[in-house]
């Protein structure tokens, strides 16, 4: 049986948002709008799951949606400008990843720190940058699709 090969920095609901997000931000550059379906499909994701985060997107105004035939899922491009990953982490997660212990323990902190504490703070940070520091546009210039179920 294969293993996984997952880093968890992420809850699986914000690597879909991520890959949601990306996926649909790409098909609103070529003015197409996305359903659930679709982007469940592409970005692998369980339907109903896929629809639940695509409903807390749009309702942190990540993304758009229009109802009826013609609707669908997307970003306006100004949008995706501003619009950062840390933005869509923060939508999901929340803030948890730059506080949360590397070894999952409850009662990590600065005073009573585990073993991993301190180099955690820097890769946190690292994140943290990379994230903000990347905007949905930016992941769209390329139009790398490598992450979607083609």
């Amino acid at each position: 049986m294969p293993t996984e090969k997952r880093l968890i920095m992420f809850s699986k609901s914000c690597e879909y948002g991520l890959r949601a997000a990306i996926f649909i931000a790409q098909q609103s550059l070529l003015e197409n709008k996305s359903g659930v379906k679709m982007v469940a499909e592409k970005i692998g994701s369980p339907e109903a799951f896929t629809g639940k985060i695509l409903k807390d997107l749009s309702k942190e105004k990540i993304i758009k949606s229009v109802k009826g035939p013609y609707g669908g899922f997307y970003i306006e491009k100004e949008a995706m400008k501003k619009t950062t990953l840390l933005d869509i982490v923060r939508a999901i997660d929340g803030d948890k990843i730059y506080k949360g212990c590397a070894l999952g323990l409850e009662k990590c902190s600065e005073k009573k720190p585990c073993p991993l504490h301190n180099q955690f703070v820097e890769v946190r940070e690292h994140i943290r940058k990379m994230l903000k520091e990347n905007t949905l546009l930016s992941m769209t210039d390329n139009q790398t699709t490598f992450f979607l179920k083609i």
